[in-house]
């Protein structure tokens, strides 16, 4: 396949989740959220897949933008499927979805309070047996390059500020919140600069 028509089917679509979705983990997902979801560079394929997407993001431009965007496929509802809400407040029922992605969102978090109302946010309106997709910063092979700064956050080589998990931490959420996961903790290191782990879990 060429890349302008793997570029036509996935986007611009996070490597990992791609990795997932190579891996068949999702095949049976129908209803998708994707918490922060920007402009939906996560979302082309899952649209095309004809799954029931939906977005929230702060940003009320990259919501208009997406709107925009969605508009292609008669299916989809812009605007009840996309709207502009905070990941700590979602506005969807609870277990009402398959899957929930969650891609660089969780380690912009304030404090552990942020975070934590965040991740049970998204973990209120996933279905038992569905499917949680999380990219985010952490520690994991830079630890000695980090700098603790306060309420969970770290400034990093690269200058920038979030807030940075573990893998101690990222298992013992597993185990709190009632998931199992289904995919090893893996981390990529980026030259030092910075850390991005891929933590995959399923809804017991």
């Amino acid at each position: 396949m060429k890349s302008e028509q793997i570029q036509e089917t996935f986007g611009d679509i996070d490597i990992y989740l791609f990795d997932q979705l190579l891996k068949g983990t999702y095949n049976e997902c129908e209803t998708v959220l994707d918490a922060g979801c920007g402009t939906g560079r996560n979302l082309q394929y899952f649209l095309k897949s004809g799954a029931q997407v939906y977005g929230v993001d702060r940003d009320p431009e990259a919501i208009t933008q997406l709107k925009i965007a969605v508009s292609a496929f008669p299916y989809i509802n812009p605007e009840e499927n996309f709207s502009i809400a905070p990941v700590e407040q979602l506005p969807f029922e609870n277990e009402s979805f398959d899957l929930v992605i969650s891609s660089a969102v969780l380690h912009f978090a304030m404090n552990q309070e942020h975070f934590e109302a965040m991740l049970t946010s998204m973990w209120r309106v996933l279905k038992p047996g569905g499917y949680f997709f999380c990219r985010l910063a952490s520690e994991i092979g830079i630890e000695s390059l980090v700098r603790f700064i306060g309420n969970g956050r770290y400034m990093l080589p690269d200058g920038s500020e979030r807030f940075l998990v573990n893998q101690e931490m990222l298992v013992r959420l597993t185990k709190n919140l009632g998931g199992q996961l289904h995919e090893p903790i893996k981390t990529t290191n980026v030259q030092n600069s910075r850390a991005m782990t891929t933590w995959c879990v399923r809804k017991s």
